[in-house]
């Protein structure tokens, strides 16, 4: 745990290789596990790899529901190396607070564009990932000022009155009409009792924050509900995820040469335990698609495992030639992110046009969007790779 291992001066390897899975597995989405997994109803391999590869309906998680917290914890990974420069560059607290407002805006327009792609007008909406983390990006950057314990105390308070606004907002009760807000017969199963009720899909403080905020602004029709209950006001606590970010960040900088995996697992074993007492106690259900303070606490508990296994691979094990292929990746998220909402549409029916289904369905119908899709991505990390080696970078 104590090992000491040089950090490099300009690039932690480690985190770039954490975040080049995080956006391989957004990008993945292009093989479409769960679409062959019909085709293998029987296979147990194929329901792992598509269950991996969907978000869960409303309790729990699966590997692809730790794509945005990685994402944003990560973020704030990066935001202590990043002050660091700055000062380092002479710049002042103004110019830094102004390129970060510079910034967060950049996040939610490009946000609110990508969702708007396939929509006749623009679609104003802030629970991508990009808009959630611009909007509260600003005071993740004003808190790394601070002194630790106030960063520490701004991620209790944070988790703490969230968790009391929804707790003292009215729960839905029996005879709630879910069918208005879009929750269909069939997934009642999914339903919250009790005092966990208050975090039940399109029936809580969040929806009807939405349903006031959102219709502030034009749209073809009024705003009734999101379809897969994601709310406005999880940028609250998906800034609670950047704050253990920045303290991990933190803990990088100031433990250099050593790797501070020890901080990184007690951590996560703090914020798992955390995060299932609440769960269990029925204080507050672990829900990712509304980002509840129980969330927080276990997915930031994933995050720091996978930064501490990442750590230990790469750093201290010295794996960088292995960890290649992701860093790639890693060092143009921003590309990596555009190329998996533009391009796709493009490279699949330039394969499909070109290659022809003959050798598309190679390994037969059933298998076809794996091929391809492992195509599309072979692709993708061609394009970012040539834009590695010529050093060409999309920094927002």
């Amino acid at each position: 745990m104590g090992t000491s291992v040089a950090v490099p001066p300009q690039r932690n390897v480690a985190v770039d290789a954490y975040r080049g899975l995080v956006m391989l597995l957004m990008m993945g989405e292009v093989m479409q596990f769960e679409v062959v997994a019909r085709s293998f109803p029987s296979s147990t391999i194929w329901r792992i790899l598509s269950f991996n590869q969907s978000h869960v309906q409303w309790v729990g998680m699966g590997l692809h529901d730790m794509i945005q917290p990685s994402f944003t914890f990560l973020v704030g990974v990066a935001l202590p190396y990043s002050l660091r420069s700055r000062q380092k560059k002479g710049q002042s607290f103004q110019k830094i607070v102004g390129h970060t407002i510079w910034r967060s805006f950049l996040l939610v327009a490009l946000g609110i564009f990508l969702r708007s792609i396939h929509s006749p007008m623009t679609n104003y909406t802030f629970e991508d990932t990009l808009t959630q983390i611009g909007l509260g990006y600003t005071f993740a950057v004003l808190l790394t000022f601070v002194r630790p314990r106030w960063q520490w105390t701004a991620f209790g308070t944070l988790l703490f009155f969230y968790w009391l606004a929804w707790a003292l907002y009215p729960a839905p009760g029996p005879n709630f009409p879910y069918a208005s807000v879009g929750v269909p017969d069939a997934w009642h199963q999914h339903l919250l009792h009790g005092f966990a009720s208050h975090w039940n899909k399109n029936s809580n403080l969040g929806q009807a924050f939405d349903v006031w905020f959102l219709n502030l602004f034009p749209r073809p029709d009024r705003f009734l509900f999101n379809e897969g209950g994601y709310l406005t006001l999880s940028f609250i606590p998906t800034l609670a995820t950047m704050l253990l970010g920045l303290a991990a960040g933190r803990w990088f900088i100031a433990s250099t040469p050593v790797i501070p995996i020890r901080k990184f697992l007690i951590a996560a074993v703090l914020l798992l335990s955390g995060g299932l007492l609440l769960h269990f106690t029925g204080i507050c259900p672990i829900v990712k698609r509304i980002w509840t303070p129980a969330w927080t606490l276990w997915s930031g508990g994933v995050c720091f495992l996978f930064l501490a296994a990442f750590s230990w691979f790469v750093d201290i094990k010295k794996n960088t030639r292995i960890a290649y292929p992701l860093v790639v990746v890693g060092m143009n998220s921003i590309a990596a992110y555009l190329m998996a909402h533009l391009f796709e549409d493009f490279i699949l029916s330039s394969f499909r046009i070109n290659l022809g289904m003959r050798v598309l369905n190679v390994f037969g119908t059933a298998l076809e969007p794996v091929f391809i899709g492992a195509l599309t991505l072979a692709i993708y990390w061609l394009i970012l790779h040539w834009m590695f080696r010529n050093k060409i970078f999309l920094r927002i």
